[in-house]
Formats: C-alpha cells, structure tokens, sequence
C-alpha cells in the first residue's frame, strides 16, 4: 500500500525547464534531476503519468507570428519539439531502473507508441512510467491542453503543474514586481476571472469542469514533489473550493 495522498498524478513539464540555467536544448543534468525525482515518487507506488511541452526547441504559437508562418504548421513543429523532448527523458528513467512508455498522439511508430487511453492506463496500473508527447495531436492546443485532456481521460486524482523558477501563483509576475504575493489556494474562476498564469484559459476551464484540481509549485528544489505527494501543503492549489 501506498502512503502518497495521490495513486494516480499527471505531471506536467515544461520543456523551458529541460534547458536548463544555461540555456541548451537539453541540458542532461536537469534530466538526471527530473528522473531523481520521479524516481523518489515511483518508489512509493504512485502511477505516473508525465507532459512535456517543446518550448525549448519550438514555440509554435510564437514562432509563427514572428516568421509569418502558417499557424497550423508552426503548431505542429512545436509537437515534433515535445517528441524530442519525451525520449530524452524515457532515456534518463529508463537509466535510473524505471520502466517507461513514450506515447505520442501523432503516429511515430518506429520511436513510440501511439496515444491509446485504454493501453496508456494498463501500463500506468502495469507500474510503468508514462511519457505523453506531441500534445492533443491537434494544432492551436497547447500541451496545458493536452495534460488537461490526459488527466481526465486517465482518471489522475490531481495535475502537479511545474512552473520553471516560480513556486505558486502570483497575484503579479514576482520576478517583475516585488510587491506579488503568492496565493496559497485559488479556485479555478478566480484564476480565470483574474487572469493569472496557472495554465492557459481552454485547459483551465476543462479543469474546472471536470473538477481536477492544480497544485503549481516549483519543480527546482529536490524532494519537492515527494512532499506534495506526501501531504504537505506546497505551492499553490488551484481547485473548485475557496
């Protein structure tokens, strides 16, 4: 028996946060730290399930407005990007003994499995670890979109959103204005209504009707996500109680 408050998570990465303090592609040693943690709360039995966004190789939304893009194919881009980023990852659970699924909801049969719901849920109840990439498979739909639609389709008790040297929401960016203070819960219309950055507006709002609450924290200091899983009161929840 497991004594995490959660069997079943989603976690959800930004693939900012794989670049590391330099500023690589993929910085390895944020990989290691990733799989470290990951691997702490495989060891309590919880089934995980993991998102990835592409933000440091492509940013599709962005991307196309600068270069005059189509927007459909820069988004598609931006799912190859969360592709590249899912197998870096497999690679460095798989090195720290875990057993790893990478699926994809654009077909890519030579290098992962495609997005089936009934098969991903088997090998999360299988123990294995479950790497989501190439978001909905759908473009204009960020991969907040897409973890949003995965938790729901899996039954995962709760997203754990890692927001990249942020520790909770913010009543204002508090890297610009000193004065933000952090909000300790949150319902999802206020997030909405106020327009703070929990994750974009569509998966927030499926969140709220599918009643799924967000722990925001921040993914940086080691052992963080253990302690959420544990109880502890980390971050930000975002949820439909006040």
């Amino acid at each position: 028996m497991t004594t995490a408050k959660f069997k079943r998570i989603l976690l959800k990465l930004s693939g900012e946060a794989l670049a590391g303090a330099q500023e690589q592609t993929i910085d390895q040693s944020v990989l290691e730290f990733y799989a470290r943690e990951i691997h702490a709360i495989h060891e309590l039995g919880v089934e995980i399930a993991v998102v990835v966004g592409g933000g440091n190789i492509w940013r599709g939304g962005q991307k196309a407005i600068a270069l005059g893009m189509d927007p459909a194919q820069s988004h598609y881009m931006g799912m190859l990007a969360t592709i590249i980023n899912a197998l870096a990852l497999q690679d460095a659970l798989e090195r720290h003994g875990m057993h790893t699924r990478t699926m994809t909801a654009i077909k890519m049969d030579e290098v992962t499995e495609p997005y089936l719901r009934r098969r991903a849920a088997r090998h999360l109840e299988k123990r294995r670890v479950v790497v989501l990439a190439a978001g909905t498979g759908n473009p204009y739909f960020s991969t907040d979109s897409a973890a949003a639609l995965r938790a729901a389709e899996m039954h995962c008790e709760v997203i754990l959103m890692a927001k990249n040297g942020v520790d909770g929401v913010y009543t204002a960016d508090p890297r610009r204005n000193p004065d933000a203070t952090r909000y300790d819960k949150l319902t999802y219309m206020d997030a909405i209504q106020q327009g703070l950055t929990v994750m974009d507006s569509t998966a927030l709002t499926f969140c709220m009707d599918n009643n799924i609450p967000i722990v925001v924290f921040n993914p940086n200091d080691p052992g963080t996500i253990r302690r959420i899983l544990m109880g502890e009161h980390v971050g930000t929840l975002v949820s439909n109680e006040r």
